[in-house]
């Protein structure tokens, strides 16, 4: 890999270190700070809501004013919402400093993936993120397990520690990261679309759907699986043994995605893999009593999303011209920040009206309904793509 990618890979690992925040967030709200789960789940999908524009600022930015400049305000932004938080005395002053945090929160994404995407050729990216995911894998192993001690103390310290990290990941970034990133490639980049944007593109609207669909199952393990430990009896702490285990897992699965099966699978069939994991593994949190079967669960969702995450992200750069690129995964990342808002919302109260079974029930159907789609997902891709590239040729083709 690009030594940048090496750099980018490091620094992000470092902010990884202190990003077990977002899944204690609920339990502060509420045993903290005294807010009931609805109420929680609304501040939870005011997050949500404030990283929509966090993530189209960031693609904007970063064509405009660089990868490099907009990673760092990123981060800046990051650590100081993560004080004020950890500062909150009351509930109004921690909703104000969790709709800041989403307001910065996505903003270093496109550009970070963006950079990823300038230094690779089209058929490596799916192999480069899912090495940076590995990367930050490895460092989530320390991190679940410095969340698991913390929290024992106080949950209020693992916020300043996100903090630290998120300057600690921007002063990286701003030595050593080179300004421009964008290299020649040997490989044909994608027909631009007329008009430059990304929402006229009918390849991304889909994805976005599918995306939005992804993206409210990965949420629900950040924002409801910490309640449903609690309402299973378990300590607030075991969220970060869990979450450690999911890192350990993202790690040990590198060697499997290089098994000769799973590298003869194209990109559709991985992800239909993909979703058939992670729709296992969601399925055993509902019936999982204690931590092992827990951790167990874990295993098969991690490996789920690591397939997944490396694909999906591949996919959305290939179909972008490149002078665009950022603002491309900028838009394809609005659907976290659409997830972020129902997930909270969806979750939290089906958690509490149905239990933990009937959440992760559904969650589990969603994943193989979406595992089901994927052949046909393929299909539309591909005929959105011929149709453009046949009006591409008739628009530049000289007049008899």
């Amino acid at each position: 890999m690009p030594p940048a990618i090496r750099l980018l890979a490091i620094a992000r690992a470092v902010n990884q270190l202190g990003a077990f925040t977002l899944p204690f967030l609920a339990v502060v709200l509420t045993v903290e700070l005294g807010a009931s789960l609805p109420v929680a789940s609304l501040v939870l999908a005011l997050f949500g809501v404030a990283t929509i524009p966090s993530r189209l600022v960031g693609g904007q930015l970063a064509d405009r004013l660089g990868r490099k400049r907009t990673i760092v305000i990123g981060l800046v932004g990051c650590a100081i919402a993560q004080i004020l938080i950890a500062l909150a005395q009351d509930l109004w002053s921690a909703v104000a400093a969790v709709a800041l945090l989403g307001l910065m929160f996505e903003i270093y994404e496109p550009p970070s993936q963006a950079v990823v995407a300038d230094l690779t050729q089209p058929a490596n990216r799916p192999a480069a993120y899912i090495l940076l995911g590995a990367v930050m894998g490895t460092a989530a192993v320390a991190a679940g397990l410095l969340a698991s001690l913390v929290s024992h103390w106080n949950l209020r310290w693992l916020f300043v520690i996100d903090a630290a990290t998120c300057l600690a990941c921007a002063a990286l970034i701003a030595a050593a990261l080179p300004r421009h990133t964008r290299t020649p490639k040997t490989e044909p980049e994608p027909v631009p679309e007329v008009g430059g944007s990304p929402w006229r593109d009918h390849r991304l609207l889909i994805l976005l759907t599918t995306g939005t669909a992804f993206a409210i199952l990965y949420l629900q393990l950040t924002t409801t699986l910490p309640l449903t430990l609690l309402q299973r009896d378990l300590p607030a702490s075991s969220a970060g043994i869990v979450l450690s285990a999911s890192a350990i897992t993202l790690v040990a699965g590198q060697r499997l995605l290089r098994a000769r099966v799973l590298r003869g699978l194209d990109t559709f069939r991985a992800m239909t893999l993909g979703y058939a994991l992670l729709g296992a593994g969601l399925l055993a949190n509902g019936f999982a009593r204690s931590l092992s079967s827990f951790v167990g669960a874990a295993a098969f969702w991690s490996l789920g999303q690591l397939i997944l995450l490396g694909h999906t992200q591949a996919i959305v750069a290939s179909v972008a011209p490149e002078h665009l690129r950022a603002r491309y995964l900028a838009a394809y990342g609005v659907s976290w920040g659409v997830a972020g808002a129902i997930a909270p919302l969806l979750g939290i109260q089906l958690l509490g009206a149905s239990g933990p079974a009937t959440l992760w029930t559904a969650c589990a159907l969603t994943a193989a309904t979406l595992a089901l789609l994927q052949p046909t997902i393929r299909r539309r891709l591909a005929e959105t793509t011929r149709s453009r590239r046949s009006t591409s040729g008739s628009r530049t083709r000289p007049a008899a």
